[in-house]
């Protein structure tokens, strides 16, 4: 399970170090795509793999499931990291997600994220209300 957050650079050839506590799980292999909200999902392969096998159970008629898969396959990038716990984030993702120099990486249970710092620190403050104002119900099982 991948928790915390963590504060690294984007170096001059589009690299990123892993964080630390991240790098055993990911050392196998990961899958760079675009997220939600405009960052990046980096998932260790074997999870790559499990959502991808779900994307394929769903029918082809399911309009939602194929623009999803579309968007989510095709901006795909995998990559071994280095020795280092390096990887290269590809100029297309870096884009999409406005990766500057400054970023921040955050665990998300099964999953990795990366955010632009300044993009990460907006969706924070306007989202720490809504995190404290859920309702019973809304989660499933409750807490």
């Amino acid at each position: 399970m991948f928790l915390g957050t963590h504060t690294p650079r984007l170096d001059e050839k589009g690299r990123l170090i892993l964080p630390a506590k991240f790098r055993d799980e990911l050392a196998g292999g990961v899958v760079i795509t675009k997220g939600q909200e405009r960052c990046l999902y980096v998932f260790p392969g074997a999870e790559f793999a499990r959502i991808a096998e779900q994307l394929r159970a769903t029918p082809m008629t399911n309009k939602a499931a194929r623009a999803y898969s579309r968007v989510f396959f095709a901006s795909a990038h995998d990559e071994v990291p280095d020795r280092q716990g390096r990887v290269t984030i590809p100029q297309h993702l870096r884009e999409y997600a406005g990766l500057d120099r400054d970023l921040v990486v955050i665990g998300a249970s099964t999953r990795v994220e990366i955010w632009d710092r300044q993009a990460w620190d907006t969706y924070l403050a306007e989202s720490e209300e809504d995190f404290a104002g859920i309702e019973e119900g809304v989660l499933p099982g409750g807490l």
